[in-house]
């Protein structure tokens, strides 16, 4: 398999039109060749590009941030000598100076697949400053490591934010690439947009279903450690809405739940009470954790692991982590209905609405699993014609 970046390394047919052009990158740590060059420094080794400028999104361009709602500023690359804009410190669109400094825009971003990961909302904004100013945008593409299933509740109109790039259910099942065409069409945009689309990309092959196992995974942000996360993101990125811990502050977030006095035989005997089948696919382990920071530092959790690594365990057209993280706030409100679930912060510099709600778009999910009356055939209902209709708006624009 290649990627996008490696084909227009390898083929100067594809490079070719950029001559005389000044060229941007767009990238990220996960950004890098088979070889684990980044792309910065693999660009700027081509003789005939003209490279005068670099973004970073959220995190940074070679990975300097560690938590969310934490800025980088913008630098000088101490040996291309280029300006490194950021597009997560004082602006999240790139401004008038900053698309002065190029003519085409690369764009080399390792996304998860799950639409509040904010590296697609960042596509997003440089395809419309693009369209407004006369800059093109190429996509290197990559593969989506959750593959092709979608999971979960459209974002409703009114709920767009930085982790809400449009309607489109939590997990999209798309590539960049496929992406930025689907936003084109949808925001009616008239820009140069071209994708440099992989080569051998199976998104439907085991035991990857998206991620190629020969490839090596670097993280595209800090707490995207490997390919169980990417997996279990769609619903464990929805305990950042809640008082549980997603596993921050220990060696393995955003694979596992917890909080200090949970209790986890209770909870999983009661999600499998109220929906078993939306238990498939992975194995559910009970745990104990401590986080080092970030909610409920330095306190015992007891919790729950996913655990989708293993081919004997993960099923990959069975396991719905939406479903499942949903399920397991619907079981824990039902066994303590006063339990200060929701998070009740600023998130992602939003304010005065609740975090859940913004994550998932509406507050559908936040209203199914506090009404008592409510059961998983409401909520799977609400999803199955989202799915549905998403799976057959994204099928013009896929490439593989």
């Amino acid at each position: 398999m290649k990627t996008g970046l490696e084909r227009f390394l390898d083929d100067p047919a594809l490079h070719a039109p950029l001559q005389g052009r000044r060229v941007a990158l767009l990238a990220h740590p996960a950004s890098v060749t088979r070889g684990l060059a980044h792309s910065l420094d693999a660009l700027a080794a081509l003789p005939d590009l003209q490279l005068t400028a670099a973004f970073g999104p959220q995190h940074g361009l070679r990975g300097d941030k560690q938590d969310n709602m934490v800025e980088s500023p913008d630098y000088t690359d101490p040996r291309l000598g280029i300006p490194v804009f950021s597009l997560y410190g004082d602006v999240r669109r790139p401004t008038e100076a900053m698309l002065d400094s190029f003519d085409v825009l690369l764009v080399d971003l390792q996304d998860l697949g799950c639409r509040i990961y904010t590296f697609i909302t960042t596509l997003r904004y440089v395809l419309e400053a693009a369209a407004r100013t006369g800059k093109a945008v190429w996509v290197l593409d990559r593969p989506n490591p959750a593959g092709r299933p979608v999971e979960g509740l459209t974002l409703h109109p009114g709920w767009e934010s930085f982790v809400g790039a449009g309607p489109m259910p939590m997990r999209h099942g798309m590539t960049m690439g496929e992406l930025g065409h689907w936003f084109i069409a949808h925001l009616g945009l008239r820009l140069e947009y071209r994708v440099i689309p992989m080569e051998g990309w199976r998104p439907d092959a085991a035991p990857g279903f998206g991620w190629p196992p020969e490839r090596t995974w670097v993280n595209p942000s800090p707490n995207a450690a490997n390919l169980s996360m990417a997996r279990a993101y769609a619903g464990t990125v929805m305990l950042e809405g809640t008082t549980l811990s997603e596993g921050r502050g220990t060696t393995r977030p955003l694979e596992l739940f917890g909080a200090p006095g949970l209790d986890t035989g209770r909870l999983l005997a009661g999600m499998r009470a109220l929906a078993p089948e939306w238990l498939r696919g992975c194995v559910l382990r009970a745990c104990w954790f401590e986080p080092t920071f970030h909610k409920h530092a330095g306190q015992l959790c007891a919790g729950m692991q996913i655990h989708v690594e293993d081919p004997a365990h993960y099923d990959h057209a069975a396991f719905r982590p939406w479903r499942l993280q949903a399920l397991a706030f619907k079981a824990l409100r039902a066994q303590a209905p006063s339990y200060p679930l929701w998070r009740d912060v600023a998130y992602e510099y939003e304010h005065g609405r609740l975090a859940i709600d913004l994550i998932n778009g509406s507050p559908l999910l936040r209203e199914w699993v506090d009404d008592p009356a409510a059961a998983p055939a409401d909520l799977d209902a609400l999803a199955r014609a989202d799915e549905s209709a998403w799976i057959e708006e994204r099928r013009p624009f896929l490439l593989y």
